[in-house]
């Protein structure tokens, strides 16, 4: 292992234009606990570990070497105590939960960089898994989300992020709890109908904006969103578990059915490292970071962001190193990243780029231009030309001073190189550390129960007022029906019969219109 006391031998080589091994001296280098042997360039290549919260960069064409990177990466800070959370984007990564066998080609890197102490070995891991199908469920409530992050992930106008706004803004002034999807659409629906109240209140909020935000509801559902949202959330601290040989767990994220929403896996990776910014406390410089956030496909975060989204992740990156997170994005070309959060990440290895467009090839310039010079060999030229498993690397040092770029051989993973059958993968589920503490859905009362139970009680409060009106209506035609009528004995009248009929239905008709009058009263002041 890269990690560990005692001497290794190396042997120093760089490849010329061609691709071909220029030998040089062999030399031995002291393996220390606080550094993570990378690979071997004119001399051992190194990351310290108290740089390794210093965030970083891996880049690199497809097929150029960058998953393996990864993997070196992550049983190094692993088998240095660190956590380490990553998503595997092919399912390549799983392996690392398995004991490696030494291939044809890892033994022969081995020995072709001096590294004489190379052996098998095994790191811990949890596996996660947004759906819940190849490892522990991840859920977050809409209220962590956020109105920012769902709104990116909805892909919402200013309008209807407005909009979005104000239902979080009511949901916190009315004590409604938002959990889960169907949270968040009772809670539109109670605006739609409360609109011109909201309206006076909140701001203007339109028929049309609410109808937009439901429909892109709909279609992060098919997405498979309702998975993600609700509870029981994600505890920060199951991320940053150590077992009990001391090496820290890889938390696995598998995304590769996740990649075809790829704003929901962008979303949920940014939403993450917001968490670990807002929950972590303050620890300054630190001996070795307390997690390692790996953000593969990191393009995905960035492409058509607004830049408010790319201030808050500037905004993140800057400030989560100082809880003592470090964060490194792994993606294609460097040119995916913005110049303000690349500024900061300062350790980096530069596999391979090919440069047959001008696009491409401004990206090999930008690439160059931000490693300190070798006046060894061209930066530019050997971008171009590094070989599968080969890279440019370059690490802060002593002072925090980047080192000099060296051509530099990764060396082999110590886990197995590949993914995992499926029954060893639901083996480490079933034996996991966090085995049975997401896999069940909590529904408890928020948003949905709270407003249903209101609409049922309006609807309950309309019927009792209904039967009391038509019980009030019946009375009256029975009354009517009731009223006295006059006996004629014979077909005349006396005058003084006349006259008692005609008092009598005049008391009669009064009587009746105070009745009606009382009901109507009654109603009036119930209402």
């Amino acid at each position: 292992m890269a990690i560990g006391n005692g001497k290794q031998s190396y042997e120093l080589f760089l490849r010329d234009a061609d691709g071909n091994k220029n030998q040089h001296k062999k030399g031995r280098a002291m393996l220390a606990d606080d550094k993570i042997f990378l690979g071997a360039s004119t001399q051992p290549e190194y990351l310290a570990l108290k740089y390794g919260n210093r965030h970083g960069l891996v880049t690199g064409a497809t097929g150029t070497g960058k998953t393996v990177t990864l993997q070196v990466m992550a049983e190094g800070f692993s088998a240095a105590g660190v956590p380490v959370f990553a998503a595997d984007i092919k399912g390549d990564l799983s392996g690392v939960g398995k004991m490696g066998k030494a291939q044809g080609w890892q033994s022969e890197r081995a020995q072709l960089i001096g590294f004489d102490d190379y052996k098998d070995d095994v790191f811990p891991v949890i596996f996660w898994d947004l759906f819940g199908r190849q490892g522990h469920p991840i859920r977050a409530t809409i209220s962590e989300m956020g109105a920012l992050l769902l709104s990116r992930m909805l892909n919402l106008n200013d309008t209807q992020e407005g909009v979005l706004n104000i239902a979080f803004k009511l949901a916190d002034d009315e004590g409604l709890l938002l959990l889960d999807l169907k949270d968040l659409r009772a809670l539109l629906v109670e605006i739609q109908e409360r609109s011109k109240e909201i309206s006076t209140r909140y701001g203007n909020v339109s028929a049309a904006s609410i109808g937009a935000i439901q429909r892109a509801l709909l279609v992060l559902e098919q997405q498979g969103a309702e998975n993600f949202f609700g509870e029981r959330a994600l505890e920060i601290a199951d991320l940053m578990r150590t077992d009990r040989d001391g090496k820290g767990f890889i938390s696995i994220l598998a995304a590769d059915e996740l990649m075809r929403s790829p704003r929901l896996y962008a979303t949920f990776l940014l939403w993450l490292l917001s968490e670990l910014f807002e929950e972590l406390p303050e620890v300054g410089d630190v001996e070795k970071p307390r997690l390692v956030f790996f953000f593969d496909e990191a393009h995905l975060l960035f492409d058509d962001a607004p830049k408010v989204l790319i201030d808050k992740v500037e905004q993140v990156v800057r400030l989560v190193r100082s809880k003592g997170v470090g964060v490194y994005f792994v993606t294609q070309n460097p040119v995916d990243i913005p110049e303000t959060v690349l500024a900061q990440l300062a350790n980096r290895v530069q596999h391979a780029l090919r440069a047959y467009t001008p696009r491409e090839q401004k990206a090999v310039r930008v690439a160059a231009e931000t490693f300190r010079p070798n006046p060894a060999f061209s930066t530019e030229d050997a971008i171009t030309q590094l070989g599968i498993g080969e890279a440019l690397v370059s690490v802060l040092e002593a002072k925090g001073i980047p080192s000099m770029v060296g051509r530099t051989l990764i060396r082999p993973p110590s886990a197995q190189v590949g993914p995992l059958l499926p029954e060893e993968r639901r083996a480490i589920i079933a034996n996991s550390p966090v085995a049975g503490l997401y896999d069940t859905v909590i529904d408890r009362d928020s948003a949905f129960e709270v407003l249903a139970s209101k609409a049922r009680a309006k609807q309950e409060a309309e019927e009792r007022q209904r039967i009391e009106d038509e019980r009030n209506k019946a009375a009256e035609r029975r009354y009517q029906a009731d009223r006295p009528t006059t006996t004629r004995r014979s077909t005349r009248q006396t005058p003084t019969e006349a006259a008692m009929n005609s008092l009598a239905r005049t008391m009669a008709n009064r009587l009746g219109d105070a009745l009606v009058r009382g009901i109507l009263g009654g109603l009036k002041r119930g209402r």
